[in-house]
């Protein structure tokens, strides 16, 4: 499908005023993907024979994660907050004027700049989500609860960056004809149709705080 006159046109004005010569779309995807796999490496390295009771901590921190997921896409991305213009400007501005319904995949590895985020965000992430809240659990809880939470919170990071990019894969490449990347491309595709974008589909992986909360289309 070809990309309709106004995408290409901003594709390139933004491409030229914020993509550097030197830029690595695969050096990109590895820091987003190696940085938060070491932390969980590390974190995994410290949990000594949990019980029962601390194993909890993973699905609780993956249903967190899924609403955190839905309320950051709801709200700072979607919504001008005081002090988060830049995720406002990053999300609703450029990913969602480079990538429309009619035109989802990206041209060359170059465009993973417009998919993954950047590392002011990843470091935002982890300082507000990830290490304050695993530092807490253990204080309150246990060690175990603690690196337990580190390690799923991180995991579900790699989940999303990695299923965002597989959306804005071709859809006749290796992995964009994959099943499961079929079905959740066409929940994400819809989420990117203007007359949508600020109402649903606010999950990236895993719709279930979309279903909860009436968000899904």
């Amino acid at each position: 499908m070809s990309v309709p006159k106004l995408v290409a046109e901003y594709r390139k004005e933004l491409r030229a005023r914020d993509m550097p010569r030197g830029y690595s779309g695969l050096a990109h995807l590895a820091f987003t993907s190696s940085v938060p796999l070491a932390g969980i490496a590390y974190s995994l390295a410290h949990v000594h024979a949990p019980t029962w009771k601390e194993l909890l901590v993973l699905p609780v921190t993956f249903l967190y994660a899924n609403f955190v997921e839905w309320v950051a896409h709801k709200n700072p991305m979607h919504r001008r907050f005081k002090g988060l213009g830049l995720v406002f400007k990053r999300h609703t501005v450029e990913h969602h004027h480079f990538f429309t319904h009619e035109s989802m995949a990206i041209e060359s590895r170059r465009d993973f700049k417009i998919v993954l985020f950047p590392a002011f965000l990843i470091v935002f992430f982890f300082g507000t989500f990830a290490v304050p809240l695993g530092v807490l659990a253990a204080k309150l809880l246990t060690p175990n609860c603690g690196y337990l939470f580190v390690s799923v919170a991180l995991a579900y990071f790699v989940n999303y960056e990695w299923f965002h990019l597989l959306y804005h894969l071709p859809p006749r490449s290796t992995l964009g004809r994959l099943a499961l990347a079929r079905r959740l491309r066409e929940h994400h595709t819809r989420h990117h149709d203007p007359r949508l974008m600020s109402r649903y589909n606010f999950n990236i992986t895993w719709p279930l705080c979309d279903w909860l909360f009436g968000t899904l289309k």
